[in-house]
């Protein structure tokens, strides 16, 4: 899953980026175009299976075609919901993926929902810079992801319009940002070991190492350190735009659990206090997250503890944890 040499290698400044990078046979295309307000398109589908699918969209805003990995619902014959399952700092691009490192697709077997992951994206925080960087590019997730993305779901896959969407690490972060950008866009949202407060410290700290660690210029993401950009895409912050919304929020405490108790002992023990030490400060992101929901009287479900390290297991664990409650509030 991760690197580990590496990042011992990097030294601590690495350890603080993973905070979001530890989230990184086709049959024979099929045209299916359909277009938007805003002029995406899918360029082609691939069926590599009845119920497994990707769409190739065509995003005008980033110029480029986007694949957009899909689960189809086990019933076709009704309109369905759909959640958005995004990736970490990765972007899918390497096998720190929901479909490599979970059991996404054995876990919706049978599920009527459609489940829709965008390859790409990679460091970039699934948000719109500013402008474009020399090292990775242009990026105007936040536009793809809510303006141009879902009527051409909608449209492709006959989904009914009512929308859910979690991420895990640097994702875990940006999905609370999407919604307060697209009121009623989605009628629940879930992060796992994500921080909302990317303007202020540590929140900040980790949002420049990442995309640091992507070979980007932070600056070009979202404008001057601590300036409006980095204030408007404060989840904590603009914690009043989630009000109404169905919020699951978790973390672990950084200490080792069940799922380093399954590997015997094998973890090598500084992999594990790296991770620990990650989801750590995931945990103290989530419990200023708390209080601020608290103060401003704002529902959401928090699922906390002292166990957990930052890893695939633990996010596997909190979707199915989460899924009964995101079901419900889309109709799933």
């Amino acid at each position: 899953m991760l690197d580990m040499p590496a990042i011992r290698r990097r030294g601590a400044t690495v350890a603080v980026a993973l905070l979001a990078a530890a989230s990184l046979l086709t049959a024979p295309a099929v045209a299916q175009p359909a277009a938007d307000p805003a002029g995406a398109y899918v360029d082609h589908v691939e069926e590599r299976t009845a119920r497994d699918w990707v769409l190739h969209v065509y995003s005008p805003s980033m110029d480029r075609v986007i694949p957009v990995e899909v689960i189809r619902p086990a019933d076709t014959s009704a309109a369905r919901p759909t959640f958005y399952l995004l990736n970490g700092a990765g972007g899918g691009e390497d096998a720190a993926n929901w479909r490599d490192q979970t059991d996404v697709r054995e876990f919706f077997d049978g599920r009527n929902v459609n489940v829709v992951t965008p390859v790409g994206g990679a460091f970039a925080y699934y948000t719109d810079w500013i402008r474009d960087d020399p090292k990775l590019g242009r990026h105007r997730w936040a536009t793809f992801l809510t303006s141009e993305l879902p009527p051409v779901v909608d449209a492709v896959l006959g989904a009914d319009g009512r929308n859910a969407v979690a991420g895990m690490s640097m994702s875990g972060s940006s999905v609370l940002s999407l919604a307060q950008q697209s009121p009623g866009l989605y009628e629940a949202v879930a992060s796992y070991s994500g921080c909302a407060q990317t303007s202020s410290d540590p929140g900040r700290s980790y949002v420049e190492a990442v995309v640091t660690l992507g070979g980007g210029d932070v600056e070009n993401m979202w404008g001057p350190i601590g300036g409006p950009g980095w204030i408007a895409n404060d989840a904590a912050l603009n914690a009043e735009k989630l009000r109404g919304t169905t919020l699951y929020i978790s973390s672990g405490g950084g200490l080792p659990g069940p799922h380093e108790a399954a590997l015997g002992g094998q973890v090598d023990p500084v992999d594990l206090a790296v991770l620990g030490s990650i989801e750590a400060a995931t945990a103290q992101c989530t419990e200023g997250l708390r209080r601020t929901f608290d103060e401003l009287g704002i529902e959401a479900t928090f699922s906390t503890g002292a166990q957990g390290t930052h890893s695939w297991g633990y996010w596997q664990d909190a979707l199915h944890e989460s899924w009964p409650i995101l079901a419900e509030a889309i109709g799933a």
